[in-house]
């Protein structure tokens, strides 16, 4: 299997958790709005601890269209982000989440 089918297949296997719906405000910093649906992939494993990041874009599903790479120094950390039924635009906005601050990302794109 490559890497976007078993990406495909760990989505498909794991129960999708939204816990930061689109427009709500982030917990520690209130003046950032969720553009998009952001949660996590249930009883998986990230860098951090917690589980896997997801964003769910404008077309929804669980459909793997990208990633996001993210490094923060702050944190001292580094971690994906599951991208789920995005549109290009969608992902554009998205990274530009994770380029803000120290952060930065960088998007890749299922080919």
């Amino acid at each position: 299997m490559n890497y976007w089918d078993t990406l495909q297949k760990l989505v498909e296997d794991s129960e999708i958790v939204i816990d930061r719906p689109k427009g709500s405000a982030h917990p520690r910093y209130p003046e950032y709005i969720y553009p998009f649906d952001y949660g996590e992939l249930k009883d998986t494993s990230s860098q951090d601890g917690a589980g896997i990041d997801i964003w769910v874009g404008s077309i929804g599903g669980e459909e793997v269209v990208g990633i996001i790479n993210v490094i923060d120094p702050v944190k001292k950390d580094s971690e994906i982000k599951i991208l789920l039924g995005c549109t290009s635009e969608d992902m554009d906005v998205i990274l530009e989440c994770h380029n803000r601050g120290e952060m930065s990302g960088i998007l890749i794109t299922k080919q």
